[in-house]
Formats: C-alpha cells, sequence, structure tokens
C-alpha cells in the first residue's frame, strides 16, 4: 500500500510549508508538511464544516483526525470556555498540530496520537468534528460516525463533512442507524455538514 496521509508512520522526508486562511472571520496560519492532508491549503471540505460547526457553551470537544490541526485550533479560539482534544494516526500530523497549537496560543487543547478513538477512550465530549479520511475507505468513515456514540455525552452532537455525491444517501441512513436522527446543517459547494445527536 503506498503511503498516504492515514498513514501511521509517514517515512517521506518532511517539506515544510506554511497555510494561510480565513476563517470564520479570522486569519489563521498553520505550518504544514508532506504526507498530511491538505497540505498546501485549507481544503474546501474542512473550511465548510469550519464556517458551519455549531460549538458547546462548556464542556469538551473532540476533533477526530485533526491532521495539522485547523478544525480543533478554530473551535478553540472561538470556544475557550471548553476543553479541545484533537487525535490523528498520523504521528506527522500530530506534531505538526502540536507546533500549530503552540503557535496559536490556544491552552484549552489537547493533541494525542492513535487510531479513531483509541485516545480517548472513557472519556466523554459534547461535541466530536470530522472531516473523515475518504481515501482510508467507506468502512472507515463508518467506524468513525459508530464509535462517536461510545465518547458523546447525553445531548452532544456528531459534525461530519463529506461529499455530496459520496455519502449524500448512504451516510444519513448511517447516522439514523447510530443516533436516530440526521440533520443537515450546510450544503456548499458540493459539501454536506451532517449532524446526529445523542438523546439517550
Amino acid at each position: 500500500m503506498s503511503e498516504h496521509y492515514f498513514s501511521s508512520s509517514p517515512k517521506s522526508n518532511d517539506c515544510f510549508g506554511v497555510v494561510h486562511a480565513y476563517l470564520r472571520g479570522r486569519n489563521f496560519e498553520f505550518l504544514t508538511s508532506s504526507s498530511v492532508f491538505s497540505k498546501k491549503k485549507i481544503d474546501l471540505g474542512t473550511c465548510v464544516l469550519i464556517d458551519a460547526m455549531v460549538l458547546p457553551q462548556s464542556g469538551g470537544v473532540l476533533d477526530i483526525g485533526c491532521g495539522y490541526g485547523a478544525v480543533g485550533i478554530v473551535a478553540a479560539v472561538f470556544s475557550p470556555q471548553v476543553r479541545v482534544v484533537m487525535t490523528d494516526v498520523n504521528m506527522r500530523a500530530v506534531q505538526l498540530a502540536k507546533r500549530n497549537v503552540a503557535a496559536a496560543r490556544v491552552g484549552n487543547v489537547a493533541v494525542c496520537c492513535g487510531y479513531l478513538y483509541e485516545p480517548v477512550l472513557g472519556m466523554r465530549f459534547d461535541c466530536v468534528l470530522s472531516n473523515p479520511p475518504v481515501s482510508a475507505g467507506m468502512d472507515t468513515v463508518k467506524a468513525i460516525i459508530e464509535g462517536a456514540a461510545g465518547v458523546l455525552a447525553v445531548g452532544g452532537s456528531f459534525q461530519m463533512v463529506i461529499r455530496s455525491k459520496i455519502g449524500a444517501k448512504r451516510l444519513p441512513e448511517v447516522f439514523c442507524g447510530v443516533f436516530g436522527n440526521c440533520e443537515v446543517l450546510a450544503r456548499e459547494s458540493g459539501y454536506r455538514v451532517l449532524m446526529g445527536k445523542r438523546f439517550g
């Protein structure tokens, strides 16, 4: 299998870059490198998720598959009263995310390395955010949706961005199977942000 951003330990040499982005009305800067997702710019799906995400007033937020940290860092900036945990299986992405957290000077963030929800087993969150690694396959995307129920507090929400042509029909069914509900938070440029809430 060729190396891609869902690899746990990328072997390619670091080739650093800097991405500038205007997100939720503020300028952000992120350090990137080779073998991480969307290394040259913030991808459109991430931008749509960031603009649409509904953040809690308190408690915890999980950014699963955080990459170099854009979603989680923006969440931390706009919700300084919550604790944000960011996880990724890609060790290089985790190191970049830690550096970006430090550069952004957000103190309410922790970054962990591990597969899907393994780093946060036993923890509870009021919001889980995901721009899933579609290239890893739909089984992985479904595992992210199904695993969210195990880490969400009652009343918490799971929010995922997906290309409309990939998951517009199938994924709402998965959401309804897991949460009993599915809401479309946003439709933009061929993407949808889906939200499921845990009520019990």
